[in-house]
């Protein structure tokens, strides 16, 4: 359809308003699913194994902790196909990495960004020989992080993301509010108790 041609006035569906409207709602809906992760008050694991293209950067991007076998590669393949990435790579890669440039490269070019690099990078945590080793490490991290207390843990993520999004002195803030409250569960005594006869604390309430 020709941009410059108007379209007639009972035909919605040539409409370009009412279109990018569609569309623009349809992105957005993407978008609040795959950001659902990060908002997600549990932490969220990814263990990465051979290619990872496209929406499923945007989603490991996502995640709290990334993993990967040492054959996995990542790319972010949207400008060979025409398309910006819109999916919340381009928000959140930088921020992952630490690094403008690295992160412009990655986009402009959508050449692969190998596990290796991508750990130099600290867009990973551990890169390992194979796929069953890293499931293994990815299965062993989440019992560990599960065993702590579900208000330690999620308040952590929390605030982290928080900190992310605002300034020093606005986190800190929020932290302040937070603890208010959350310092006095009772999780707080169980833990200590069982720091100090050196065992595991007994399995906590869930949230």
């Amino acid at each position: 359809m020709e941009m410059t041609t108007p379209a007639p006035a009972g035909d919605l569906t040539r409409d370009p308003a009412r279109k990018s409207v569609q569309i623009a709602r349809f992105v957005g809906g993407m978008q609040d699913s795959l950001a659902s992760l990060d908002r997600c008050p549990k932490p969220v694991i990814c263990a990465v194994h051979s290619a990872c293209i496209g929406g499923g950067v945007d989603l490991v991007c996502a995640a709290d902790i990334r993993l990967a076998s040492s054959d996995a590669w990542f790319s972010i393949k949207e400008v060979d196909i025409g398309l910006c990435a819109d999916l919340g790579t381009l928000q959140r890669l930088p921020k992952l990495i630490g690094s403008e440039s690295l992160a412009r490269e990655l986009v402009f070019t959508a050449r692969k960004f190998p596990a290796t690099e991508a750990l130099q990078a600290g867009f990973l945590s551990a890169v390992h020989d194979d796929k069953q080793a890293l499931m293994g490490h990815a299965v062993e991290l989440g019992s560990q992080i599960a065993a702590h207390s579900p208000v330690a843990m999620q308040g952590s993520k929390i605030n982290l993301n928080y900190a992310r999004d605002h300034t020093v002195a606005q986190a800190l803030q929020h932290q302040a509010l937070w603890s208010s409250v959350m310092l006095q569960t009772g999780d707080i005594p169980a833990a200590i108790a069982s720091a100090r006869k050196r065992k595991s604390p007994p399995p906590f309430p869930p949230l």
